[in-house]
């Protein structure tokens, strides 16, 4: 059977996420003829130039279309040795993969502007791995009037949904979204606020590390409640959904309006992981009335004392992980992106109006030939 033909048979995807947290590249090798099954994960961190660069493209600066183009084709470079490396890893040819879904880097998101901005280059991504490519997921939706974001409830929903209990689905990324998932009737979610982005930038501002891994430094702080109050008050936590948000409201220069310079650094680290914990805990009270059943993912399924902070915003629910459902926390939304570009290939509907704000479903995504 000729390498064309074998493709076109196939429901393998490879999926690729690199989120708000500008930590690395999760690939996943999933298998989607009938429920979608993990095969194989790679995962490449960002050297530390490629991350410097789209940090600094998180704002406007000197020369950032020319800077913008070249971290494009550096990330989509990182983007196709993650995927030969999981290929090798599982020793599965180029030819017996349908298509990768790319999601790209999110440096820009202002649906307010009619505009996202996920930098990569698809195109090159095809042409070094030998596999076509499914790119651009966001703007079809805005497009037709949606916020482009958030994607993955609609994944969610296919996967984790039971027509016997009301489940919230809790992603903590840099930006933390929420899905919920009734027994019946719609789905729906959006993005809360913050969920590592300002664990990070504050403890990177005063201490030079990447995270706080396991909260730990959060764990040895008080939550400062006058300073908690202060942040709560932001208009975007009281806006009704649908809405979504990232860096470009939620970074180191919005955490210093509060001058947190006042306080201990371990408080502050404490008052953040709480205006996480409880915008999350607030969302789901107000939005997901019923819920009864929380299930974490993303990177910040690992830190224990938010997840703890989480629980403790959401007495009457429980909280687990999206292992007890199937699925590690750290390959969900890589998965996510294997699905979508699924629904690409096949011409179905990847939004979920009720989440984006869109007038109608929409076909996601741009095919790109190797």
């Amino acid at each position: 059977m000729s390498g064309s033909r074998q493709r076109k048979r196939s429901e393998i995807y490879v999926g690729l996420m690199s989120g708000t947290s500008l930590d690395g590249v999760d690939a996943a090798l999933v298998d989607l003829r009938s429920r979608p099954a993990l095969l194989g994960t790679a995962y490449m961190a960002y050297p530390r130039a490629l991350k410097s660069a789209l940090l600094a493209l998180q704002s406007s600066s000197r020369d950032e279309l020319h800077r913008a183009s070249l971290a494009g084709i550096h990330l989509s470079g990182l983007y196709a040795r993650t995927v030969n490396r999981l290929l090798r890893k599982y020793r599965l040819a180029p030819g017996l993969v349908r298509a990768i879904g790319c999601h790209g880097q999110t440096v820009r998101h202002l649906p307010a502007s009619g505009y996202t901005i996920q930098l990569g280059n698809p195109a090159l991504l095809a042409e070094r791995t030998g596999i076509p490519v499914v790119a651009d997921f966001r703007s079809g939706d805005l497009a037709a009037g949606g916020q482009g974001a958030p994607l993955v409830p609609a994944f969610h929903a296919a996967v984790f949904r039971s027509a016997r209990v009301h489940r919230a689905i809790v992603n903590l990324g840099g930006i933390a979204n929420i899905t919920d998932l009734p027994p019946r009737g719609r789905v729906t979610g959006f993005d809360t606020g913050p969920g590592n982005v300002l664990l990070d930038a504050w403890i990177g501002f005063r201490l030079g590390q990447d995270f706080d891994r396991g909260g730990t430094l959060a764990s040895r702080g008080e939550p400062i409640e006058s300073l908690l109050g202060d942040m709560l008050r932001d208009p975007y936590f009281h806006r009704r959904p649908p809405k979504s948000t990232g860096r470009d409201h939620f970074n180191l220069g919005w955490l210093r309006r509060f001058a947190p310079g006042r306080h201990a650094v371990e408080d502050v680290q404490a008052t953040l992981a709480e205006l996480s914990a409880r915008s999350i805990g607030m969302a789901i009270a107000e939005f997901c009335s019923g819920a009864r059943e929380v299930y974490i993912c993303g990177g910040g399924a690992k830190n224990t004392d938010l997840v703890g902070r989480i629980a403790r915003a959401l007495p009457r629910a429980s909280i687990d992980s999206t292992i007890e459902l199937g699925i590690h926390p750290d390959w969900v939304e890589a998965m996510a992106f294997a699905w979508l570009a699924q629904r690409r290939v096949k011409g179905e509907a990847g939004n979920v109006p009720a989440v984006t704000g869109a007038r109608r479903s929409r076909v996601l995504g741009a095919i790109y030939s190797p």
